[in-house]
């Protein structure tokens, strides 16, 4: 299990600056700058994610102005285009950002982003997904293999749970093949189900898109024939989505186990209502919040001491790595409600109020 970055209060953090700076492979060791000139840029891969600007961005930016009332923020989203995303960065160096927080389009292709960087002494922050190619100064994600294990295990289960597990074959949605985290959570599923269920078919899905994970799983249901499927590994929310109308499109009477990530609304009222089987819910304020406490960290030449480190195939980065939780019907009180992602009010709209009733949200 690795250690939530919540036992390390904001004070203990800067503490640990305070008693020496960050040993990892970052060298960007930006020089203390007052709050009045420090600028933060903030960069997110894309917007078909419901979470980047509904939680992600908003979360960040209240934490840095929480902790540095006068630090700019210089916010992008690259709306999927690595091409635009390179224009993003080079225009925020240009601008004179004293520290980099970077979620890439295309993780394996933007070291040449992070060199231009280092070359002006300007830290980066690689934010949920792990950068490779290059050492920089910081890995804010969760456990993405653990990711992974926790979809393949629940679905495992509630295959075994309905007596279907060796009965039929599963169908497998991954995400984006540009995305280092995607290949994580596809190891994760796969240490947990190889051997123990048919996989079907399996598709990495472009962009993470939910209406290609609605044509991947049309072309699944066509190939093995509607009776056959008897699970679905989805490795997020919005392709879950996708997933669910080709079923109900294809006539389904009764929806097979379906796995999800990020704890979307829709999602979250879906496992309510028995349309969708699980989520992972990750704790975004967590990711978002110690991503902003390094950034104005660095922005006065502190380097908080991490307590794990990734090798990224080039160097160790010093990464705080949070903890998925899984979420399925009976646990949506006691972690999504409970943490203040969503009220009650907003999950238990008209359609879903006797589901919330009976999961006692009401």
């Amino acid at each position: 299990m690795q250690r939530s970055w919540r036992a390390i209060p904001v004070a203990a953090v800067l503490l640990a600056a305070a008693c020496g700076a960050n040993t990892g492979s970052g060298d960007a060791a930006a020089a203390p700058k007052t709050e009045e000139a420090a600028t933060i840029a903030l960069f997110l891969p894309e917007s078909k994610t419901t979470r980047y600007e509904a939680f992600d961005r908003p979360l960040f930016e209240a934490k840095v102005k929480e902790l540095c009332a006068t630090c700019k923020i210089l916010y992008s989203n690259a709306d999927q285009d690595a091409a635009k995303q390179q224009q993003q960065v080079e225009a925020a160096l240009t601008q004179g950002a004293d520290v980099l927080v970077l979620d890439a389009v295309d993780a394996a292709a933007v070291a040449p982003l992070v060199n231009q960087a280092k070359q002006k002494k300007v830290p980066v922050i690689a934010y949920d997904r792990l950068i490779s190619g290059i050492g920089y100064d910081y890995f804010v994600s969760f456990n993405n293999v653990r990711v992974g294990e926790m979809q393949g295990q629940a679905l495992l289960d509630a295959l075994t749970a309905k007596g279907t597990a060796n009965k039929g074959e599963i169908v497998m949605i991954h995400g984006a093949t540009t995305d280092p985290s995607s290949a994580d959570y596809k190891k994760g599923a796969h240490n947990v189900l190889d051997g123990k269920v048919k996989v079907g078919r399996e598709f990495d899905t472009p962009d993470w898109s939910p209406d290609k994970a609605q044509q991947e799983m049309e072309q699944a249901i066509t190939a093995l024939g509607r009776d056959k499927i008897v699970g679905v590994l989805s490795a997020n929310d919005g392709m879950a989505g996708g997933a669910i109308a080709a079923m109900k499109r294809a006539g389904y009477t009764e929806l097979p186990p379906i796995t999800g990530q990020d704890a979307e609304l829709a999602a979250v009222q879906r496992i309510l209502t028995g349309e969708q089987y699980m989520t992972i819910y990750l704790n975004i304020r967590a990711e978002a919040e110690k991503s902003a406490e390094l950034a104005v960290a660095l922005t006065k030449g502190q380097g908080p001491a991490a307590p794990a480190k990734v090798n990224n195939g080039t160097a160790d980065i010093p990464a705080f790595l949070l903890d998925p939780i899984a979420v399925t019907k009976d646990k949506i009180k006691d972690t999504i409600v409970k943490d203040g992602f969503y009220k009650v009010g907003e999950i238990c709209t008209a359609e879903v109020k006797d589901a919330c009733a009976k999961a006692g949200l009401q």
